[in-house]
C-alpha cells in the first residue's frame, strides 16, 4: 500500500472513530490530530469529567492482525507521555484520565465495524 492511501484510510478511520465516539457515546471532540515533538494524538475527548485520549487503528482486513494488535505496551507508553504534553501545552490539570482504542474495520461492503475498547494500559 502506498503512503497515500495509508494515510487516507487512516483519515477515514478517524472520522469514523470520531463520529462514533460523539453520536454513539456522548463525548466531546476537543482537539485532533495534535501533533508535537514526540508524536500525534488522533482523538482528545471529554467523557463526563475525564479527559479520553484516544487512538485510532483502521484496517480494510484481518491479513496483518486485527487492528488491536497494533497497540502494543510501547505505543500505550508513548499515548502516556503524549498525553502528558497534550496537557502542559494547553495548561491544564485534569484529575481523570483514560487512554482508549477505537478499532475501525473498514469492509468492501456496508457499515465499517467498530470497537471501543475503554481504559488501555
Amino acid at each position: 500500500m502506498t503512503e497515500n492511501h495509508n494515510r487516507s484510510l487512516g483519515a477515514y478511520g478517524e472520522d469514523v472513530a470520531a463520529r462514533h465516539l460523539v453520536e454513539q457515546c456522548g463525548m466531546v471532540l476537543l482537539d485532533r490530530n495534535w501533533r508535537c515533538p514526540e508524536g500525534e494524538i488522533d482523538l482528545v475527548l471529554r467523557d463526563g469529567p475525564v479527559l479520553v485520549f484516544c487512538e485510532v487503528k483502521t484496517r480494510t482486513s484481518l491479513s496483518y492482525g486485527t487492528p488491536h494488535e497494533a497497540v502494543t505496551r510501547r505505543k500505550v507508553a508513548r499515548m502516556r507521555r503524549l498525553a502528558a504534553a497534550w496537557l502542559s501545552a494547553q495548561d491544564r490539570f485534569v484529575p481523570d484520565v483514560r487512554l482508549d482504542l477505537v478499532a475501525v474495520l473498514r469492509r468492501r461492503e456496508g457499515a465499517p465495524v467498530v470497537d471501543h475498547v475503554v481504559g488501555l494500559g
